[in-house]
C-alpha cells in the first residue's frame, strides 16, 4: 500500500514568494497541506492558527531570521523543523541542530530531497514505538518515563529537544547493548541520512552534557570506540 502523507500539515516559512510557490508545488504533489509564511512573526501566528505537523524554515529573512523564529517555536512547540539555508558551512548547521532543528536543506535543493527529507522527519517522529512502560529507574540519579516523556535527574525534570529524546529512547531500549552508529543513524533519523554520522556525535554529547554528571567521563552513556554506544545495562545495576 502506497504510502500517504494527505492529512500532514506542512508550514513552509521563506521571504521570496517565488520559493514559497516551488516548495508548495512539490509538496501538494506529494500529498501534503501547505500554509505558508512570509516571515518569522507570520511563521509564529500560523503554528498557533495551523498546528502544522512539520515546519519548512528558510534561515536568511529579515526582521527576525531563521535562527530566531526557530528559538521563539521551540519556547512554545516541538513540531518537527527543517532548516532551508543558502549557506553550506558547517557552523550553521550546527547552530540550527543546536537550536533545537530536526534537520537542514541546503540551497539549491532538487524538489524530490526536500519531499523524501520532510517525509523522513515525519516518519521517525510519529514512528516511536511506546514499548518501555512505567517509570525506568536507572539509579538513585536518573529516572525516566517514556510513557510521560519525563526525564527526571536528582529529582528535577530535564528538557530534552525532540531529536535527543528519540535518541534516548533507542539507547535505552537497547540498554547493556551496542547500538552501531549505523542503526542509530536508521532509526532516529532515517536511512537518508546514512552518510551523516557527526549527527550522532552531535547528540551524544547533548544528551551526555544534560545527563551525566560529569560528560568527559560518561556513567550513562558509553562509546565503544570504532563500533557505536551503549547505554549502561541499568536492569543488572540496581
Amino acid at each position: 500500500m502506497p504510502e500517504t502523507f494527505e492529512r500532514r500539515r506542512v508550514l513552509v516559512v521563506d521571504d521570496e514568494e517565488r520559493m514559497i510557490r516551488f516548495i508548495r508545488m512539490n509538496l501538494e504533489h506529494d500529498g501534503f497541506q501547505v500554509s505558508e509564511a512570509l516571515n518569522g512573526k507570520q511563521a509564529i501566528q500560523k503554528l498557533r492558527d495551523v498546528n502544522p505537523d512539520i515546519i519548512l524554515l528558510d534561515v536568511m529573512m529579515p526582521e527576525l531570521n531563521g535562527f530566531e523564529t526557530l528559538e521563539t517555536i521551540r519556547e512554545i512547540s516541538n513540531v518537527p523543523v527543517i532548516m532551508l539555508t543558502a549557506k553550506g558551512e558547517e557552523d550553521d548547521r550546527v547552530r540550527g541542530l543546536e537550536l533545537g532543528a530536526d534537520d537542514y536543506v541546503t540551497k539549491p535543493f532538487s524538489p524530490r530531497e526536500l519531499v523524501s527529507r520532510a517525509k523522513a522527519v515525519l516518519r521517525r517522529t510519529e514512528g516511536m514505538s511506546g514499548s518501555m512502560h512505567g517509570l525506568l529507574e536507572i539509579d538513585a540519579r536518573l529516572k525516566i518515563d517514556f510513557d510521560r516523556r519525563e526525564i527526571w535527574l536528582e529529582g528535577k525534570l530535564v528538557k530534552l529537544r525532540p531529536t535527543e529524546y528519540r535518541l534516548l529512547f533507542h539507547l535505552v531500549q537497547n540498554a547493556g547493548w551496542v547500538v552501531s552508529h549505523d542503526q542509530l543513524l536508521q532509526k532516529v533519523w532515517g536511512y537518508e541520512y546514512r552518510d551523516e554520522p557527526h549527527y550522532v556525535r552531535l547528540y551524544i554529547n547533548y544528551l551526555r552534557q544534560k545527563l551525566e554528571k560529569d560528560p568527559a567521563d560518561p556513567k550513562y552513556i558509553l562509546t565503544e570506540r570504532g563500533v557505536g554506544y551503549r547505554f549502561v545495562d541499568y536492569k543488572r545495576s540496581k
